[in-house]
């Protein structure tokens, strides 16, 4: 190499790059975390889904987000506050914020016209679009196997819902809003949250639903008894411990491996459904249920494959 000149730095890739932050094991941690995540998150909207059949789902929201914003100022106190206020992504955090609520909205408006089988297989596409936007977007780079890990778990969610194509096209187009804005704000979270701490992030969403859903209160406030209001501070509760798991693992982890792991969600609100309400599954659900388990398996496997590649060539370093 000529004097003077400086080698020309190999692209890392951003599970390389977290390996590099959070260690060789960074990125398995991060799909445990994800994934118990979208497990608090299936609890989270069972209790949501129980909620709306006697509230707006604004007030819900309004509620469920005071709760967070509480949590995060006792935990993170004025430091927090200042950290959000100060923060150079703040716009950023905002905007992914505001996708969210639109998110949540769209979803349970959706939910007035559609069976929930059709609204979920509608919003389950998110995954793919997660993915499909993480190439161009992120720079990341998705195997083949991956796409055949995605591709299984979509086809387990088809074949468990088992779409009406006769469904109210303004309703469907609202499902397919809420999934293409939480794939936006998946996107949006992967490229920030290794600039902003979790707790920051989680402060800045919370006072941003806060100021948006607070107006309509003065319109769809109903005052809850005690055992909603328990029930309404529980959510926000399991939304909280939800949001730092995800954002921790979306960390730890490329936006393309964590994304098919929501589609674990489904299996839950399987169970949960069971559990609350006696819903009792096709045998069709469970066919599909276990081509999404075993999508969730390639994706570790593979992850847990390169792992051990990473770590034979440091010790051959």
């Amino acid at each position: 190499m000529p004097e003077g000149h400086a080698p020309i730095p190999r692209p890392v890739s951003p599970a390389e790059a977290a390996r590099k932050r959070f260690g060789r094991h960074g990125v398995l941690w991060g799909i445990l975390s994800v994934s118990a995540a979208f497990a608090i998150f299936s609890l989270h909207d069972a209790g949501i889904k129980w909620l709306v059949a006697g509230y707006a789902p604004l007030q819900v929201l309004f509620i469920r987000s005071c709760v967070i914003l509480l949590i995060c100022v006792c935990v993170g106190r004025e430091r927090v506050v200042v950290q959000s206020i100060r923060s150079p992504i703040r716009t950023a955090l905002l905007l992914r914020s505001i996708g969210l609520l639109g998110a949540w909205l769209a979803f349970y408006t959706a939910a007035k016209s559609l069976q929930l089988a059709e609204l979920t297989t509608i919003y389950f596409a998110s995954p793919l679009m997660v993915a499909a936007l993480a190439v161009p977007i992120l720079g990341e780079r998705i195997s083949p196997a991956r796409w055949a890990s995605i591709l299984v778990g979509f086809a387990g969610v088809l074949i468990a819902c088992k779409p009406d194509v006769r469904a109210p096209a303004g309703a469907i187009g609202l499902a397919l809003l809420a999934a293409a804005l939480w794939a936006g704000s998946m996107i949006l979270i992967r490229q920030v949250a290794l600039r902003e701490s979790t707790l920051v992030q989680m402060l800045t969403s919370g006072f941003a639903f806060v100021v948006l859903t607070g107006p309509a209160m003065f319109w769809f406030w109903k005052t809850p008894e005690l055992t909603q209001l328990i029930l309404m501070a529980s959510i926000g509760t399991l939304g909280a411990v939800a949001q730092f798991l995800l954002i921790e693992g979306i960390k730890r982890a490329p936006a393309s491996v964590v994304s098919p792991l929501e589609f674990t969600a489904l299996v839950w609100s399987f169970v949960l459904g069971y559990v609350i309400w006696g819903d009792v599954p096709a045998i069709t659900v469970f066919a599909g249920a276990g081509l999404i388990l075993v999508s969730g398996a390639l994706i570790i496997v593979g992850e847990w494959r390169n792992v051990r590649i990473a770590a034979r060539a440091e010790a051959a370093e």
